[in-house]
């Protein structure tokens, strides 16, 4: 990696390099080392709660969805307090990505810890670590994609951090998409399933959460004067952020239809999955599915700012990415994944679809980055916090969405959290392709549909960026004059 990170900054003049390689290798490791902590947390809390505790889908459901419905709320607040506040060394972001990786980690693995309680103190306790685990977590979510925005005034640069960062997190995601592979492993030499679960909620949560402390390296390159607004005022600045809003719009009905079931139901639908040469256990072939479908889709990250380029903006790799996505999640669903050839097949497709889709948070990431210059050039305003704080706030609050939804549709099926998920009834068995393959489709669409509206346009990049250096040029030669 951090040889064509090296070529690439070969591209930029010397007298316009921010971004020291060594930062950018230790800001993307800690990205992948937050992204192995929240994929533990969000994939697997809910089927925790719902198979491993015994607790009802609903019930599950409702647990996870309301906590982050409120969690969400909280984000542009939190986002709007680290735009107003400076630590003691002038810096607003990089500070947090050494403070809050401990603490977060520590109250994930409170989360799972195998209580000998009743139903009802250990809801309590997950649901108190939760939004303490969640509020942290904002802070540190805000701080980690802010950085991107501060790391240089130049678009290109940041596009290049965007790549190599969202590289970073993609990698902390597979990492943590190895927990079913590892758990048939343990389980098999004799630890009981809850016990696993705390075990791993200590090596990919906490663990994970130390290892983003790597990000504290990266520098803050852009410096403004601290926000003497309100909290109010300093939320409603997105007002004047058009990008941003329509990137959120078309992210939340994306994510929402992406999990209408979490992939562990679906794989494990089935007991075992023959692959002519050989039969795969349901844990296996979830990440031989992850691993094998977005492989190409992970090398074309180290292309992704080439491909957009390409495509002419990261606007048009966005739509692309969406239509690829849909036209072969409808060859698949036709194909199907019962025989050895039709599974090979899918995956094939799908590998295809992964391609400029593994892009998408790069693309998501460099335009938010630009929409904040564009709203310091409009209002004078800096606003890495309340801006990245709205990826954090569509997170949530679609993935609230989705427990609620999760909890509703496994009971609309008859799900048996008492029985394996290979021997349900055959209403939750008939559904389970169409629901895995079809449901990402409809937001797919809609998603297509709101990000055509977004502006990408390379000129107005190039002048607002220029006449930001040359007010931050003039506000130093103004300070200088002052304190002389």
């Amino acid at each position: 990696m951090s040889e064509e990170i090296i070529r690439e900054n070969e591209a930029i003049p010397e007298d316009k390099k921010y971004v020291r390689t060594g930062n950018l290798i230790a800001y993307s490791v800690g990205l992948a080392g937050q992204n192995i902590s929240y994929g533990y947390i969000s994939g697997w809390l809910f089927y925790y709660l719902e198979y491993v505790r015994g607790i009802s889908p609903k019930l599950s459901g409702v647990i996870t969805g309301v906590s982050r419905i409120w969690d969400s709320i909280n984000d542009p607040i939190v986002g709007a307090m680290v735009d107003k506040h400076r630590f003691r060394n002038g810096e607003k972001l990089r500070p947090l990505n050494l403070i809050t990786p401990p603490i977060i980690g520590l109250l994930a693995v409170l989360m799972f810890l195998p209580y000998n309680i009743s139903n009802a103190g250990f809801i309590a306790i997950v649901c108190a670590a939760y939004l303490l685990w969640d509020l942290f977590y904002s802070f540190q979510d805000v701080a980690l994609w802010g950085m991107v925005a501060v790391s240089s005034p130049h678009s290109q640069e940041r596009g290049r951090v965007s790549q190599w960062v969202s590289i970073g997190a993609g990698a902390g995601a597979t990492i943590a998409s190895l927990f079913p592979m590892i758990r048939g492993f343990v389980e098999g030499a004799g630890v009981s399933t809850i016990h696993v679960f705390a075990l791993f909620a200590v090596i990919f949560a906490f663990g994970g959460e130390l290892i983003s402390m790597f990000a504290h390296r990266m520098r803050e390159e852009v410096e403004t004067e601290q926000s003497k607004e309100s909290l109010l005022e300093a939320i409603f600045v997105l007002r004047h952020n058009r990008t941003l809003l329509l990137i959120s719009a078309a992210r939340y009905f994306k994510d929402i239809t992406f999990t209408i079931l979490p992939w562990v139901y679906f794989f494990e639908s089935r007991e075992f999955y023959d692959l002519g040469f050989a039969k795969i256990a349901y844990g296996n072939m979830q990440v031989i599915y992850t691993f094998a479908s977005g492989a190409a889709g992970a090398v074309a990250m180290l292309f992704a700012t080439k491909m957009a380029k390409k495509l002419g903006g990261m606007k048009k790799l966005l739509i692309v990415s969406q239509l690829s996505n849909i036209a072969c999640r409808i060859a698949s669903f036709f194909i199907g994944f019962n025989t050895p050839g039709q599974i090979i097949s899918t995956i094939l497709i799908m590998s295809i679809a992964s391609i400029p889709m593994n892009s998408m948070d790069i693309a998501h990431r460099s335009l938010t980055a630009d929409s904040i210059d564009y709203v310091e050039y409009k209002t004078g305003k800096r606003t890495e916090g309340i801006s990245f704080s709205m990826q954090n706030f569509i997170s949530k609050l679609s993935s609230a969405t989705v427990q609620l939804i999760n909890g509703w549709v496994l009971s609309w099926l008859g799900h048996d959290s008492k029985r394996k998920n290979f021997d349900q009834n055959p209403t939750y068995m008939k559904w389970q392709w169409p629901i895995f393959m079809l449901g990402p489709v409809i937001g797919a669409v809609l998603y297509t549909i709101i990000i055509s509206f977004v502006r990408d346009d390379d000129d107005e990049k190039m002048k607002v960026e220029a006449e930001l250096l040359e007010r931050r040029k003039a506000a130093e030669e103004k300070a200088e004059i002052l304190n002389s």
